[in-house]
Formats: structure tokens, C-alpha cells, sequence
């Protein structure tokens, strides 16, 4: 267990939080058996946590999209550590080895997407998702063209942009709240599952 801070910012108690946020939080923490620090340390700020979960649940739990939760969290995990984000590393992490059954994936992903295990098309995701990230005055209609002949229509694509521009707030976000990772990330579907 870390003794360090979760945030280097205040952390407001439950019982002091606005309904609708204690609401949120006690719902997560039933489905999760825990509370990740994430909706601890956003609540410091009560408006902007709820536009950020509010565009968080759009574009992730968005209906119609043709990414899987899986390939979703890739491009978390990718482009959260090309940002040095530890903590979405670590919480996205988890997710993808929920998701995927694969409980290398994540880590395989993290250090180095291109030696994944993973189909041209998923890496075509990834390779316009860490442009973007990265290099985003870089991106051509070219880049659009290979999406295309992997399969993307133009709501993949702003699929693909959407989480990772989010998860760019998000990133620095955590780094500069010095957001620690619960523990339980760390072992969550380790072991394989069928």
C-alpha cells in the first residue's frame, strides 16, 4: 500500500461533496469495490469534474461507435505514455487487460505499441492516435487515407482523436495534481481469463 498523497491538491470529503458528485462517486465505488483517485481528486473542483466525466461517458461510452472498450483503452494506454502520465498508464492499464482477456497487452502497449501483439489495423489506430498526440500539426489528409484503407469511416476517426485529445487534458491533469494510482490497478486481471 503507498502512504504517498493521491493528489497534491485538497481531497474533499464524501460527506462534503454536492450530491450529484457523492452520487457518482458511491456508484463507481459499488461496481469498482473501490474509489479511483481520479473522481477524488477532480471533485476539488466540482464544475470541472463534472464537464470531464460528462465528456469522459460521451465519448467512451458513446452509442455507435465501432472502436471496441479494448481499443478504446489502447489508445489510452499509448498515448498516456507517450505523455508520462503515470497514473492513466497504470488505471487505463487495468482497463485494457479487463477488456482485452490479455493481461500483457497493457504493459506490451505502454512501452512500445509497435512490438504489440497487435493487427495492422489497430496499429494503424495507434500510429494516427500517437501523430496526433504528439505531432499534431503534422497531420495530412494522407494520415485520414490510411485509416480509410484499414477500415475507419470519418466517425472512427473522430472517435480516435476524441479520446486522445480527452486523455491529453487528462494526462496533464494527473501529472501536475501529482495523481497517484490506486493499488488495486496494479493487480487488477493480471492472470489470464477465458
Amino acid at each position: 500500500m503507498s502512504n504517498q498523497p493521491i493528489s497534491r491538491y485538497p481531497v474533499p470529503k464524501l460527506e462534503d461533496l454536492p450530491e450529484d458528485i457523492r452520487e457518482r462517486i458511491l456508484a463507481v465505488q459499488e461496481k469498482a469495490k473501490f474509489i479511483p483517485n481520479v473522481f477524488l481528486t477532480l471533485a476539488h473542483r466540482p464544475d470541472e469534474f463534472r464537464a470531464f466525466f460528462a465528456y469522459h461517458d460521451a465519448l467512451m461510452e458513446r452509442e455507435g461507435s465501432t472502436l471496441t472498450a479494448a481499443e478504446k483503452e489502447m489508445i489510452i494506454v499509448a498515448t498516456s505514455a507517450a505523455n508520462g502520465c503515470q497514473y492513466c498508464v497504470v488505471a487505463h492499464g487495468a482497463l485494457l487487460r479487463v477488456f482485452s482477456k490479455e493481461p500483457l497487452l497493457a504493459d506490451q502497449i505502454a512501452v512500445n505499441y509497435l512490438h504489440s501483439p497487435l493487427s495492422e489495423r489497430q496499429t494503424a489506430m495507434l500510429d494516427f492516435a500517437m501523430k496526433l498526440s504528439r505531432a499534431p500539426e503534422t497531420v495530412s489528409p494522407n494520415d485520414y487515407e490510411i485509416l480509410k484503407q484499414h477500415g475507419y469511416d470519418d466517425e472512427d476517426i473522430w472517435d480516435i482523436s476524441g479520446i486522445t485529445a480527452f486523455f491529453g487534458l487528462s494526462n496533464r491533469m494527473a501529472i501536475i495534481t501529482a495523481m497517484q494510482p490506486n493499488d488495486e490497478f496494479y493487480t487488477m486481471a493480471r492472470e489470464p481469463r477465458d
